[in-house]
């Protein structure tokens, strides 16, 4: 298997809705692909193994069921001064609106309830809508519509 086959497989798997893949070849090389906060990729082959990792996050929406990609264990860190900071889950494309034509989710000086929808990131062609965590007031945005975020790039600040 060459690169691109690989990244093909990577890519078809971020968007399935398997959380993990094993595939072994008669040639003796397997393939091992499992889904959480990075896409790691084992391959094997006789006497050679290559590992391969992807520096993105592979998010799992479920249909019907309300999903906040902003993770709890965070929340401790997520504090900065008298504010809580909402911070990207993933690496993605920052929307404040569900559409350009459409009003952003918030704006500053809005109150927001835990669990409400503040921006949407795009990840892999999947739009992630993240929620708030915390219940409050925006003080601050902290990015621009359609800017590129990293994990971890603080997104609002809350009081």
């Amino acid at each position: 298997m060459d690169y691109k086959e690989i990244k093909k497989l990577m890519d078809d798997m971020g968007e399935s809705k398997i959380d993990s893949l094993e595939i072994e070849f008669p040639e003796g090389i397997k393939i091992k692909m499992k889904k959480n906060t990075e896409k790691e990729v084992l391959i094997t082959q006789p006497k050679n193994i290559i590992e391969a990792s992807a520096p993105m996050t592979v998010p799992v929406v479920k249909e019907n069921q309300e999903t906040s990609l902003v993770k709890s264990e965070e929340s401790k860190e997520n504090q900065e001064g008298n504010f809580k900071v909402v911070k990207s889950p993933m690496v993605g494309t920052f929307y404040a609106s569900s559409s350009p034509e459409k009003a952003p989710f918030v704006k500053i000086g809005d109150k927001v309830h835990k669990g409400q929808v503040l921006c949407i990131v795009e990840a892999m062609k999947l739009m992630n809508e993240i929620e708030s965590e915390f219940d409050g007031e925006i003080v601050e945005i902290c990015v621009k519509n359609e800017d590129v975020v990293e994990y971890g790039t603080p997104l609002f600040k809350i009081k």
